[in-house]
């Protein structure tokens, strides 16, 4: 037995941005979205479709969401926003992942009790009229993250050396509008590495125990127009042909994994971001020829599905594919390349292969 949801309504396509109002059906909205956003005149245009229905604008959106610097956003917004049903995050997923824990009602209003279900991993208790939960508008500025159709956030804790990944009913955007118009500005570095987190999440959800037919068949698809299309974008990146594609590659990547989560690359990233500093959709994809030699051979469905991305019958003609094809981005596949000895690496595999998402890769390390 398998079963595929997604309860996301998805507008796509140049300009969809303009669907905005339709999709508030006449609620207050509050922003949530990043600091350069005012200067890319996105804050403006949101501001001019949406009118009075906007009570509030926050734009200081750092990358990766760190509790010290959330909870009093949170405990604000809880605050001066507390009847305001919708919050539109305009940005990466690091703007939607924030959103997903300002959308949150605690009992007390507090982020402490929020960050209690965190580290239990637990589930918000029921709300009430004068104590809902908000809902979700996604709308990407990246193409890579997939936060705008899955319930997951993933929060930091810099301080304490760690990392809470957040998920509850209410945290399903409800909508979503993927615009690769509001994609044109972003960076190259940005692009890379959005671009290849979408690749992580297609082929993590492919060599994952919670995989199904309809998750394998999209995320085949996204991972081939991933490949065929980032290292054209990375030459073009005014090309809004080549963002429109690569947003859809996203999307799709996003939609296999929101129903399978992701597995051991991206449990190894965790710890490779925190101790190393390196960017998510790079610590999450350098291991990838690592982690697809390792899945191949355990599953005859699977090795289908990830061969069939590399038009080839041979494992070692994949993994060199999927080498060459990092490399050739100027992404490095060694570790030591990143500062990890063998001996930290090591451990490091070994502790990523029994975290939550380490336990989704389809074969259990010997060592684990």
């Amino acid at each position: 037995m398998w079963k595929y949801h997604n309860p996301v309504n998805v507008t796509a396509g140049i300009n969809s941005l303009d669907k905005l109002p339709a999709l508030l059906a006449g609620r207050s909205c509050i922003l949530v979205t990043f600091p350069e956003a005012h200067e890319l005149g996105m804050i403006e245009r949101t501001q001019q479709l949406v009118g009075k229905q906007l009570h509030g604008v926050i734009d200081t959106i750092a990358p990766n969401p760190d509790v010290q610097w959330l909870a009093p956003l949170y405990e604000q917004v809880q605050r001066e926003h507390a009847d305001v049903p919708v919050i539109v995050a305009l940005g990466g997923g690091s703007a939607i992942d924030s959103a997903k824990a300002l959308l949150c009602a605690t009992p007390s209003g507090k982020f402490e009790q929020l960050l209690e279900v965190l580290e239990q991993a637990g589930q918000l208790p029921a709300t009430n009229q004068t104590n809902a939960h908000k809902a979700l508008i996604a709308i990407p500025t990246t193409a890579g993250t997939g936060s705008e159709v899955t319930p997951w956030a993933t929060i930091w804790d810099q301080a304490g050396g760690r990392k809470h990944s957040l998920h509850q009913a209410c945290t399903w955007p409800e909508a979503a509008i993927i615009d690769a118009g509001l994609m044109r500005s972003l960076p190259a570095g940005a692009t890379l590495a959005s671009g290849l987190d979408a690749l992580s999440h297609a082929l993590e959800s492919i060599w994952n125990v919670n995989r199904n037919p309809v998750s394998i068949s999209l995320a085949v698809q996204a991972a081939r127009q991933v490949m065929a299309t980032l290292p054209a974008l990375m030459d073009d990146l005014c090309n809004v042909q080549l963002r429109s594609d690569m947003a859809q590659a996203a999307l799709l990547a996003g939609l296999a994994f929101s129903n399978t989560k992701t597995a051991l690359a991206h449990s190894l990233s965790y710890d490779i971001t925190l101790q190393h500093g390196v960017p998510h959709g790079i610590a999450c994809s350098f291991s990838l020829p690592l982690v697809l030699e390792m899945a191949l051979g355990s599953d005859a469905q699977v090795d289908a599905a990830l061969l069939s991305i590399f038009n080839t019958i041979e494992p070692a003609i994949a993994k060199k594919c999927l080498c060459d094809f990092l490399q050739k981005l100027g992404v490095a596949t060694d570790p030591t390349h990143y500062g990890i000895e063998p001996g930290a690496w090591k451990k490091m595999l070994d502790k990523a292969a029994n975290g939550p998402r380490g336990r989704n890769f389809i074969c259990r390390l010997a060592s684990a």
